[in-house]
């Protein structure tokens, strides 16, 4: 066993906290970016905005990368306003349509990692830069790297604001500016932007 294997062992057993929340989430039901996993027809409105707006021809594919950028954002937002994000996401759209609960986009906002959902509920908010926020969407959603010359290939600008004009066509005034005062640079322009 390794040093980090049993560091983390003894963190489990000396941490009952950690251990509940753990325990209290499903491990069993695995992660929705698993390419095997059936995306569920309530998700799909909203990941169909992403493709269209993000050049994306797979479903799977905005459904991986919308998770990525909203890990991203949440790594820069304090817990408290990653909450209240959440909590917008599961009100309704309008009064007109009052019985229509957004639990998807609520879904796609919540972490999909039990270990990882549960560290940013822990932490303090990340600081990092515009460059490192895009970067991070380029590398964890396996986006390859952009020369500018090949049409086919969608820069990460591109995909963050496809997610930013879905996600903001869900969210109130307020949560839109409060979500603006978290990004760094150039992503605070392109959610304006979105």
């Amino acid at each position: 066993m390794s040093k980090v294997s049993i560091v983390f062992f003894i963190f489990i057993e000396n941490n009952q906290k950690f251990w509940d929340f753990l325990m209290s989430n499903n491990l069993q039901e695995g992660r929705r970016s698993d390419p095997s996993t059936e995306i569920a027809a309530k998700d799909m409105d909203f990941l169909q905005k992403v493709m269209a707006k993000g050049n994306m021809s797979d479903v799977y594919d905005a459904r991986d990368l919308t998770e990525i950028v909203f890990r991203t954002m949440r790594d820069l937002m304090t817990t408290e306003a990653a909450a209240d994000v959440a909590d917008e996401l599961r009100t309704p759209a309008s009064a007109a349509n009052e019985r229509v609960v957004k639990e998807d986009i609520a879904d796609l906002w919540k972490d999909s990692n039990p270990i990882v959902r549960f560290l940013s509920q822990v932490r303090p908010a990340l600081e990092f830069d515009d460059d490192t926020f895009l970067f991070r969407i380029a590398k964890e959603g396996g986006l390859p790297q952009t020369t500018g010359s090949d049409p086919k290939v969608t820069p990460p600008e591109t995909v963050v604001s496809a997610v930013f004009s879905a996600t903001k066509d869900e969210l109130s005034e307020a949560r839109i500016a409060e979500i603006a005062n978290f990004l760094p640079g150039k992503v605070r322009t392109l959610w304006e932007a979105a």
